[in-house]
């Protein structure tokens, strides 16, 4: 495991402009999404009563809010922008990850990282992979939320029913955890070409290798997350701000290197020296 994440590291350090360009990519995600939703919740909020509203003030903002969101077509206007974003969002990352792992398997050529050429070459195969593990992965909430509701309904106290949920939670985490793993494995043969039935009998040989490597990213990236909270607690302030923003990159290095690290286990760890 060590060795995977060392030669991760590395990998990633050759990924360096591939790290700006998914840098910029979540930070101008992030703000549109920020800014569209601020244009749609501000202007209701604006109308709020003031700090001591009469009794009719507050059932007549519902009121006027209902109005607004359901009468004027404006629900239905954020629900279609929504929709964009959200399938934007479903095209773009599994196209920046075709790219990524086909440069994984091309890194150690003389020509370089090749991850504009990966997204070129790959998409087409990684985009429904992608979808299919979102599908996967979600399947569980969407079958079991009726009963859900159901409990949530028939129990007598919140914390009853949050004891009710929690086994069935931990169970979700572990059945989306081993989707991303056999996913992740199909997403790296289909980057390297291989057929379907290869990709499967690859992924499932090499799931329990990358499961390892994954976990230990996670528990650095925790321990890292978590030095991180502690200084922003203890030294307040703009510089705290900053701080919080500029880590908006080290998450970003956090996930090229445990993908690139999974990478190492699934391929045998071929050492790769960074440029």
């Amino acid at each position: 495991m060590g060795k995977a994440i060392r030669t991760g590291w590395n990998l990633t350090l050759r990924h360096k402009y591939a790290l700006m360009a998914l840098f910029l990519y979540r930070l101008l995600w992030g703000f549109f999404l920020f800014r569209f939703i601020d244009g749609v919740v501000t202007p209701i909020l604006a109308r709020y009563p003031d700090e001591h509203p009469s009794s009719e003030a507050i059932p007549l903002f519902w009121a006027e809010a209902e109005f607004r969101l359901i009468k004027t077509g404006l629900a239905q206007e954020t629900a279609l922008v929504m929709a964009a974003f959200v399938l934007i969002r479903m095209l773009a990352t599994p196209a920046l990850q075709a790219g990524l792992f086909h440069s994984f398997h091309r890194c150690g050529e003389e020509e370089g990282t090749r991850v504009l050429d990966g997204v070129r070459r790959c998409w087409k195969k990684i985009v429904p992979l992608y979808w299919l593990e979102m599908a996967l992965a979600i399947l569980p909430a969407v079958l079991g939320f009726p009963r859900i509701r159901t409990a949530f309904f028939a129990a007598a106290t919140l914390q009853g029913f949050l004891g009710w949920l929690l086994p069935y939670a931990a169970l979700w985490l572990v059945w989306a955890f081993a989707v991303h793993l056999l996913f992740r494995g199909l997403q790296f043969g289909a980057a390297a070409g291989a057929g379907p039935v290869r990709s499967l009998v690859l992924a499932l040989r090499r799931m329990p290798r990358i499961g390892a490597v994954t976990l230990g990213m996670l528990g650095l990236a925790l321990l890292i997350m978590g030095v991180a909270a502690a200084v922003t607690h203890f030294w307040a302030g703009f510089a705290a701000v900053v701080f919080l923003q500029a880590f908006h990159f080290v998450r970003v290095l956090l996930q090229v290197w445990t993908a690139a690290a999974q990478f190492s286990a699934w391929s045998g760890g071929v050492s790769i020296r960074p440029s």
